[in-house]
């Protein structure tokens, strides 16, 4: 697979895509397919190809990162849980144990560095460029959807965002909504914790009024998907993907930006970002299932458009949640679960659960050995990249299942003493959390639902879960096919 043809290929083939020829239009109308969709029995929830577009001849591909099978399948893996496990025998601290292991971990690593090794970009015969627009470059050509009745405009909702640092020229991709003002002009929402951000302050702090950027659409998924991982700074999102494809991303070089894109991306819109021209952008139905505000962010000037002769435009629809968007950040929580683990390896298990948003609420499992130690897992994870914004992180024992809400429930609210139990702090929240009273910084919460020991406050012997012995289990599970059950 290499890029987003082939990827809607094989959704097709393993019954994941539902091809749409009855004619729709750019905007609300396709919005309200796909949340009946996203929100409907599973089974019918699938990846959509709008076919006939209102006024376009170009295709619109969407809901296509939409459930585990299909974010799996984008990242070349079996499953997200097995993204993680291969991470983390790469990132496995034990020195090897003989040389038949030591090899395997050669292997591993080079196998790695192989798949994240930049290619020399292509020079000529780019998929994207196959059609190139400079003075004649606009917008207008292309389905960017309207989402939501009360959104400012339309905007581009799945792009990958390329941006240099201004000082260090460190690539950072991104995925940031750009709202269309006219065929040629651009608003750039990346909000004030985002790597684009932090090169916007640079540009200001040396004074460059502009920078160039370029968005790209489409492409192998693992890109589109990386420009949403929250990655260190400075680490190139690009890199992420290679290691997740296996391959390089292969580039070309832009037709009118110092930059390099993704040469099998859809289209490719190059331009530079003006500092100094901030304008309203929004308001626009967002992940937190309401209208982010009007707020100001710079203004995106086009270059060029460059596209395949026959591009489909990729998009993705938020608001409230369940939707695509919540499997995209599964997909987050499933790999970097073993990047938590290796500064706390007492980690079981990490939920970022599809109502929390991902910034509002974080479950985690630990194998408690200590006194205070949810405690230390709270301040900890506040304590690691933007997991600083999360505003509620639960902690319970070990034996809890994280991903069953229900067991959570049970024991954050049924066996917690809220005197007792709870960290109440202020700090650092995300840009669009609309219940903070100021903007970017709010109240936060740890609930320590773990346990309790003594030392914590608890003299009373702490009881044991009821659970059935293991002879009965077996006992059951051997006759369970006589009983008439199902």
């Amino acid at each position: 697979m290499n890029d987003l043809r082939d990827f809607i290929r094989l959704l097709e083939e393993e019954g994941e895509l539902v091809r749409i020829s009855t004619p729709v239009s750019r905007d609300l109308e396709i919005t309200e397919i796909v949340n009946r969709v996203s929100k409907g029995a599973p089974e019918k929830n699938k990846a959509l190809l709008f076919e006939r577009v209102e006024g376009f001849d170009v295709p619109v591909a969407i809901n296509l990162f939409g459930s585990a099978k299909r974010m799996a399948l984008a990242l070349h893996a079996e499953s997200l849980d097995a993204i993680g496990e291969r991470l983390q025998a790469l990132l496995d601290p034990r020195l090897p144990q003989g040389f038949k292991e030591l090899l395997g971990r050669g292997n591993q690593i080079l196998g790695a560095l192989k798949s994240m090794a930049p290619k020399p970009a292509m020079k000529r015969n780019a998929p994207c460029q196959e059609v190139i627009h400079k003075e004649d470059a606009s917008l207008d050509a292309f389905p960017i959807l309207k989402s939501w009745p009360l959104d400012g405009g339309r905007f581009i909702t799945l792009p990958q965002v390329i941006t240099r640092d201004p000082e260090k020229n460190t690539r950072n991709v991104g995925m940031y909504r750009l709202q269309v003002i006219d065929e040629k002009t651009l608003l750039m929402h990346w909000q004030r914790h985002k790597g684009g951000a932090e090169h916007e302050r640079v540009a200001k702090v040396k004074g460059q009024q502009i920078f160039p950027a370029a968005i790209v659409l489409g492409g192998d998924p693992a890109a589109m998907w990386s420009a949403s991982a929250p990655l260190p700074p400075n680490l190139d999102e690009y890199l992420l993907a290679g290691w997740l494809r296996g391959r390089p991303v292969e580039m070309v070089e832009c037709v009118t930006q110092p930059l390099k894109v993704p040469a099998h991306a859809e289209i490719v819109i190059e331009g530079y970002v003006d500092v100094t021209e901030q304008q309203p952008e929004g308001p626009f139905g967002d992940h937190t299932g309401y209208y982010t505000p009007v707020e100001h962010f710079p203004t995106f000037h086009v270059t060029a458009v460059t596209h395949r002769k026959h591009p489909i435009y990729p998009a993705t629809v938020v608001g409230i949640p369940p939707m695509e968007d919540y499997w995209m950040g599964k997909a987050t929580e499933r790999i970097f679960l073993p990047l938590m683990q290796l500064f706390m390896p007492e980690i079981v298990d990490v939920n970022m659960p599809a109502a929390g948003v991902f910034h509002n609420l974080v479950i985690v499992s630990i194998k408690k050995r200590f006194p205070g130690h949810a405690r230390k897992v709270i301040h900890g994870l506040w304590g690691l990249g933007l997991m600083s914004l999360t505003k509620a992180i639960v902690v319970v024992d070990d034996w809890v299942d994280v991903q069953d809400l229900n067991m959570v429930a049970w024991q954050a609210l049924g066996n917690t003493d809220w005197k007792r139990d709870i960290i109440v702090t202020e700090g650092g929240v995300d840009q669009l959390d609309h219940a903070a009273p100021m903007q970017s910084y709010g109240g936060k919460i740890g609930v320590d639902a773990t346990a309790k020991m003594p030392e914590e406050g608890h003299p009373r012997p702490w009881p044991q879960p009821v659970q059935m012995d293991e002879a009965t289990r077996q006992r059951i599970d051997e006759i369970w096919h006589t009983l008439g059950l199902g």
